[in-house]
């Protein structure tokens, strides 16, 4: 019965209404990274709420390829967009020649979220390249095609900064975060250099829900806690778990941001996350309580120095810039989610 009513939840979330007065029908748009996590769910939302819209997803694909640290190179899987019926283009961010295809079109709206996003790959170069390099491509298309232009910025500019953490407070301590934050002094600059564009980034907080399962070991850890309790292991956490705090966001939410994103009042850079800082140890006993199960916890010593012990999105800018109003409380989201959790269990990740 938890299960039916679950699913039925989140199929009243699959289509949703509209979060602001854009028509996208008849509307060219493009995703880059659109066969990740957020990526594809973007694809579909359009799909679903705006039929006539014309869908482009950009994203190299999952090659198997994995960095030196051994998390995969590439999250985009074919299997997130199953079902969608826009164009999908394979083609490398980095690469001019793969970039040319897109010029067979004129967007009126650009979602890029392509990017290396593993916090804990060091190789700077690679990840400059990746992220900042194709970053001015991204720009001067936008520019040319007049588009709207939405971009995945993220918490890890704020490094280990206290809560809460606040858009122009930045301290990245990774190769990734400091990207980002190059991204959107980039984009800052560009938007006042080009006074008629629409440029916004989004710095995500701990995004969690459906489509993110190809992440493998970089998913979040409600589905990686998920599948521990579903294959009868007690979930693992640090010591001290009920006293590391993240501001947890369902995709839902996300997606809700990359919407009302494209017709800002302003420009700008914005948190998207809840305000609501949760524990990890609140995620297990969630799950459990969802799964039915009482495994109890296991818990092992951080192995991390300097781990950051609480993050905490101010979302005031993003509320009076954007109208961004998250309405996924992490119950609510873990209950929605749960029935994809437990349909992904054992399913092959290849």
């Amino acid at each position: 019965f938890i299960l039916k009513f679950n699913l039925n939840s989140f199929e009243k979330l699959k289509k949703n209404m509209p979060y602001n007065e854009i028509d996208f029908n008849h509307k060219t748009i493009l995703i880059t990274g659109g066969a990740g996590f957020i990526g594809s769910n973007l694809a579909f939302y359009f799909q679903n709420n705006y039929p006539d819209s014309y869908v482009v997803v950009f994203d190299c694909f999952r090659s198997g390829a994995t960095f030196a640290n051994g998390n995969l190179k590439s999250f985009g899987h074919y299997k997130n967009l199953l079902g969608f019926n826009g164009d999908v283009i394979c083609g490398n961010i980095t690469n001019k020649t793969d970039l040319e295809l897109l010029r067979n079109y004129k967007f009126d709206y650009i979602f890029h979220q392509a990017a290396i996003s593993d916090t804990r790959f060091y190789d700077q170069e690679i990840v400059m390249k990746t992220n900042v390099n194709s970053f001015y491509d991204l720009l001067k298309i936008a520019k040319q095609d007049n588009s709207v232009l939405v971009y995945a910025s993220s918490a890890a500019t704020y490094g280990n900064l206290p809560s809460p953490q606040t858009v122009g407070k930045e301290n990245p301590n990774n190769p990734y975060g400091f990207s980002k934050y190059m991204m959107d002094q980039i984009a800052l600059q560009y938007a006042r250099e080009n006074s008629e564009m629409t440029i916004v980034g989004l710095r995500f907080f701990n995004v969690y829900g459906p489509k993110e399962y190809f992440k493998f070991n970089t998913a979040s850890m409600v589905i990686q806690l998920g599948h521990q309790i579903l294959d009868g292991k007690t979930p693992r956490l640090f010591e001290g778990s009920e006293q590391i705090l993240r501001d947890f966001i369902y995709i839902e939410d996300v997606i809700q941001a990359n919407i009302r994103a494209c017709n800002p009042k302003l420009n700008g850079v914005y948190n998207v996350g809840t305000g609501n800082p949760r524990s990890f140890q609140n995620i297990s006993d969630i799950l459990q309580k969802e799964l039915g199960t009482n495994l109890g916890t296991e818990y092992f010593p951080n192995p991390y120095d300097g781990y950051q012990m609480h993050t905490q999105a101010d979302i005031s800018s993003s509320e009076k810039n954007i109208g961004f109003k998250p309405k996924v409380s992490l119950e609510e989201g873990i209950k929605t989610y749960v029935p994809e959790i437990v349909r992904l269990h054992g399913i092959d990740i290849s």
